[in-house]
C-alpha cells in the first residue's frame, strides 16, 4: 500500500509498480492540472493517445474537485509498462487525498499491482517454455 503522508505536507506521494517498471508520483494542489513525467510533459513522454490515456485515467474515472500538478519519476520496463505504473501510482496518491475515491479505483482495478511477469528461462530450454524442434530421425 501506498506511504500515507501528513496532511501538513504540501504533495502527496505514491508509489506504482507494473512488470519491472516504477513509478514515483508526487501530487500537489494547483491551479490548473499539470503532468511531468521524468522532467517532460507527459504528452510528450507518452508517444501515442492510447499511453497518454492510460497514464491518465484515474483522474478522467474520479475527477478530483482540486486539479493538481503531478511529478512522476518513471524508471525501468518498457513505455506501456511505464504508463500503467504511473496510472497504479496516481490512484494510490488520489486515495490517500480522498478516501471516497477509493470505491470508484478500485473498481476499475487501479489499486492493485499487476503481477503478471515475464517467467524466467528455464535450463535446456530456448525459452521459458519453448522447446527446440523434436527429430524423430
Amino acid at each position: 500500500m501506498a506511504t500515507p503522508t501528513k496532511k501538513d505536507e504540501k504533495y502527496i506521494e505514491a508509489t506504482g509498480r507494473r512488470k519491472t517498471a516504477t513509478a514515483r508520483v508526487r501530487l500537489t494542489p494547483a491551479a490548473r492540472m499539470t503532468v511531468t513525467v521524468n522532467n517532460k510533459d507527459a504528452n510528450d513522454y507518452f508517444p501515442t493517445e492510447p499511453l497518454r490515456v492510460t497514464a491518465m485515467e484515474s483522474f478522467l474515472k474520479v475527477s478530483p474537485a482540486t486539479p493538481f500538478m503531478v511529478t512522476a519519476v518513471v524508471k525501468g520496463g518498457g513505455i506501456a509498462g511505464q504508463a500503467v505504473a504511473l496510472r497504479h501510482a496516481i490512484s494510490r496518491a488520489l486515495i490517500i487525498h480522498d478516501v471516497t475515491m477509493r470505491g470508484a479505483l478500485k473498481k476499475e482495478g487501479f489499486l492493485k499491482r499487476d503481477p503478471r511477469a515475464k517467467e524466467r528461462k528455464k535450463p535446456g530450454l530456448v525459452k521459458a517454455r519453448k522447446r527446440k524442434q523434436w527429430s524423430k530421425r
